[in-house]
């Protein structure tokens, strides 16, 4: 009898080794996928430190009679500016946010629920439109002087345009910063932090400056760094007080001594302060941001005259920052629209949107990428280059107009050379304001994109895997769903900073391309703050969107 011969194990091993050359290829898969996640984040990444690389290089090509220059005259009071506006945005904004979130957070006052949110109004108005506003109340033919001479009085109130005025007007730009930060870090305490020292024994006072502040000491550093950051980037508030920083010698550099080389090897002196401010900034987040102590939502009680004390001072921080303002904006706007109003506006409205549009959905899409990736591979390597990624946003766009620029005019000049082209086209194309605007702004997309990725749970993802092996339907009805309020966000917020910044739009447009920052800048540098009014006005309605969406998501935590 002829036994037939045992294929069992023949078939066995078949399968096994189907088996060993699937796990292969899925290997092989996961491991490609994982080479070109971090090859297209170290591209993105590479593309946003171009700029800066550029500016720091700038220094193997010295420009010595133009230094000397700059030594002599320009460089000795620019570091005496920027360190006194420093120190004032550090004292007073600093005082004013603490105090105001202190009072909102902890007691029960006149007004306690609407100053609460209001106080955080003037992040709408940018510095530059507050700056000019308000030169133009206390100018000698302004309304205020104006109606003292009315009433019989001569005394001529000293002009504020100068690096103190400068100093005053940023610190009630910025604060808000750190009245945000301030009053959440307050919250977390609540009554705890009182009710736990008066059992020591303590005062409301000593409560507040023995337990209270130091608690809140990193939230509150925090917001002063972000002040500080955004002192150091300012352009257009300095240029209406006249008072010369870091950001107006490199724009002078540029376009008034036309060394753009010079501009660069500014630039790379104020990076290097922009660094140690966030090198603080990164000491101070390592220590914030990990207490989950919830307080109690009741108000203090005091006195009556103290009541109307605190009643008071919201009301001239909310009056001095914002609402006079905004009313003298709306009055300028009134008087001069005839006038002023005329087909160009519809060109600046025009560019202003096109430009921000095009970038905030430019970065949206940068940062979806971003954010997935890093949700994907959350290694040391990826969590670098993400940070690297983000770093524009600490970088001022007078800095990164210069760093775009150099390359772009570069790449102009070799394709002239090989005869490609007969005359620069990519300097002077939207392309060069495009990628200056998406570096700076990156962060401002990829933060609320990758809280919202946050919020999806990886049992979301294992049952979305079971429901489909589409990874197309799962990004579908999975992913977008969660992700789309972050992207939302990110839009509208992305949107507005775009439409409100003015030194990159101003130093990298195209002659005769617009927009309403740039609209501002002309008007108020030849002082005609009544015909800045309209672009202005339009800006900060526009700057009210984001104001909102913080005040809901802080509504949200607390």
């Amino acid at each position: 009898m002829i036994t037939p011969p045992d294929t069992s194990v023949h078939q066995t091993g078949t399968v096994n080794d189907r088996i060993d050359q699937k796990q292969i290829v899925s290997q092989d898969r996961a491991i490609l996928k994982r080479v070109l996640s971090k090859s297209v984040l170290g591209l993105i990444s590479l593309f946003m430190l171009v700029p800066i690389l550029i500016v720091l290089l700038s220094w193997t090509q010295p420009v010595a009679d133009i230094w000397t220059h700059m030594t002599e005259y320009v460089l000795p009071q620019v570091l005496k500016n920027t360190a006194i506006l420093l120190f004032m945005v550090i004292a007073i904004s600093g005082t004013i946010g603490t105090t105001l979130a202190w009072v909102t957070s902890m007691y029960r006052f006149p007004g306690q629920r609407f100053f609460s949110w209001a106080l955080m109004l003037p992040l709408a108005m940018p510095a530059y439109v507050l700056a000019f506003v308000t030169v133009g109340i206390v100018d000698f033919s302004g309304p205020l002087q104006t109606s003292l001479r009315d009433f019989g009085i001569d005394t001529a109130i000293p002009s504020v345009r100068n690096v103190w005025g400068a100093g005053l007007i940023l610190s009630l730009a910025f604060y808000p910063y750190v009245y945000l930060l301030a009053r959440q870090a307050f919250l977390s305490q609540g009554r705890r932090a009182i009710e736990a020292g008066q059992m020591l024994g303590l005062s409301r006072s000593r409560v507040f400056f023995r337990l209270a502040l130091p608690q809140a000491l990193p939230w509150i550093i925090g917001g002063l760094l972000l002040a500080s950051m955004e002192t150091l980037a300012d352009f257009g508030a300095v240029s209406v007080f006249n008072v010369d920083t870091f950001t107006t010698a490199i724009y002078k550099a540029w376009f008034g001594f036309f060394s753009l080389t010079t501009a660069a090897q500014l630039a790379a002196l104020l990076i290097s302060v922009v660094f140690i401010v966030v090198l603080f900034e990164q000491y101070w987040q390592a220590k914030r941001g990990h207490s989950t102590t919830q307080g109690s939502s009741q108000r203090l009680e005091t006195s009556m005259p103290v009541k109307w004390l605190m009643a008071l001072v919201c009301t001239l921080v909310f009056a001095v920052a914002f609402f006079i303002p905004f009313l003298q904006l709306i009055y300028w706007t009134a008087l001069n629209f005839r006038q002023d109003f005329d087909a160009r506006y519809i060109d600046f409205v025009i560019n202003s949107v096109t430009i921000a549009s095009m970038t905030t959905l430019f970065i949206a899409v940068l940062a979806i990428i971003i954010a997935w990736i890093k949700r994907q591979y959350p290694d040391k390597l990826t969590k670098l280059l993400t940070t690297l990624a983000n770093l524009g946003y600490v970088v001022p766009g007078t800095v990164l107009a210069v760093g775009i620029f150099i390359p772009i005019a570069w790449l102009d000049n070799q394709m002239i050379a090989f005869g490609m082209i007969s005359k620069q086209v990519l300097s002077g194309s939207v392309i060069v304001m495009l990628l200056a605007l998406s570096t700076r702004f990156m962060t401002v997309s990829f933060q609320p994109i990758d809280r919202q990725l946050q919020r999806l749970t990886v049992n979301q993802e294992a049952a979305a895997k079971l429901l489909s092996d589409s990874a197309y339907q799962r990004w579908r009805q999975v992913v977008l769903p969660v992700l789309s309020p972050g992207v939302l966000t990110a839009l509208l917020i992305g949107f507005v900073e775009v439409m409100k910044e003015m030194p990159i739009t101003l130093m990298t447009r195209r002659q005769g391309w617009d927009t309403l920052a740039v609209r501002v800048f002309e008007m108020t540098s030849e002082g005609m703050w009544g015909r800045a009014a309209l672009p202005s006005l339009l800006i900060v309605l526009v700057g009210l969107l984001p104001v909102w969406i913080l005040l809901r998501q802080s509504d949200k935590q607390h």
